[in-house]
């Protein structure tokens, strides 16, 4: 399994979008997606001759090691590991390396690193695709500025805000300007449950709509069933929320959800959704309910989101 899963180079230049499917090893709908978005485009001039494509995309495996035994993570959650402080000190040889995530971590860090300089790049978007292990609803989450949010608009799915503050350590967190150098932005997409097939139709829509979004491709070569696909299975479903609380957990806990819950379910004050060794787990407050775990490796139990009438910008 290589880390490279292939690349399209455009014959004007524009941003770099580098695209990660895998950052959690049981997660395979976004490297199926990246594979067939990357030969979509390979044969797409050849039923349109006008075709045009500006800047360069590449497209990457999160957690190798991972997706060899198809499991979440081997020694650590990748997306919970990209600690600047502690990578750059690693990187630097001033501690030593404990997880097999932090060589993951690492090896993309330079990946990345190298394609910006190879391609001389002005501006990077970060594609960072999931899956959860519960179903019902498709999602975006972008650090909370105006450009970020501009671009998730176009992607026809909930946004969620807030993310960026209640989880740390995540690729959002690591891909930035302040980090790379040059103009970054990390947008990460959730296109439903791990094991639906049609989690990967969804990611191809969202990668397609996304390139749009960044003027790599002209809007009347996108083919409008992408929006559709969409807007369809973001239907009913509340167009931007903030995230009011996670629940932590650790294996010690034995935490297990209650059977059937979804993504965007609404919840309340005092339902009882899970359990843990210290008996039943009740809901703090109303709410809607985001990722419940009904997987054996992760972090997180659940989210609690709210919705909100707009955006939230920050600076």
């Amino acid at each position: 399994m290589k880390r490279i899963i292939g690349e399209y180079t455009g014959t004007e230049y524009g941003p770099l979008i580098i695209c990660i499917g895998g950052i959690h090893g049981n997660e395979f709908a976004g490297v199926k997606a990246l594979d067939l978005v990357l030969k979509m485009l390979e044969v797409e001039h050849i039923a349109n001759p006008e075709f045009t494509f500006r800047g360069r995309m590449v497209a990457i495996r999160g957690n190798l090691s991972a997706l060899k035994l198809k499991k979440r993570y081997v020694d650590k959650d990748l997306n919970r590991n990209f600690n600047k402080l502690r990578l750059d000190a690693i990187i630097k040889g001033e501690i030593h390396a404990e997880y097999t995530e932090d060589y993951e971590a690492i090896e993309i860090i330079r990946f990345v690193r190298n394609e910006i300089k190879d391609y001389q790049a002005t501006k990077v978007v970060i594609i960072d695709l999931h899956t959860t292990s519960s179903p019902g609803g498709i999602f975006t989450i972008v650090p909370d500025d105006l450009p970020s949010l501009k671009i998730a608009k176009e992607m026809h799915a909930p946004v969620i805000q807030g993310m960026i503050d209640g989880v740390k350590g995540t690729t959002m967190h690591y891909f930035n300007s302040e980090n790379l150098g040059v103009i970054s932005r990390t947008i990460s997409f959730e296109s439903g449950q791990h094991n639906d097939p049609k989690a990967v139709t969804i990611a191809i829509a969202a990668i397609v709509a996304c390139l749009r979004a960044l003027g790599c491709v002209n809007p009347h070569d996108v083919e409008s069933q992408h929006d559709k696909i969409l807007i369809n299975f973001s239907k009913n479903l509340p167009s931007v929320t903030k995230l009011i609380m996670k629940h932590p957990i650790k294996p010690s806990d034995n935490f297990k959800m209650k059977p059937d819950y979804l993504n965007f379910q609404r919840v309340y004050k005092g339902e009882i959704i899970a359990t843990d060794v210290n008996g039943p787990i009740a809901i703090s407050e109303d709410g809607i309910l985001l990722m419940p775990l009904y997987q054996d490796q992760g972090e997180d139990g659940f989210f609690l989101i709210k919705e909100i009438k707009e955006y939230e910008i920050h600076p």
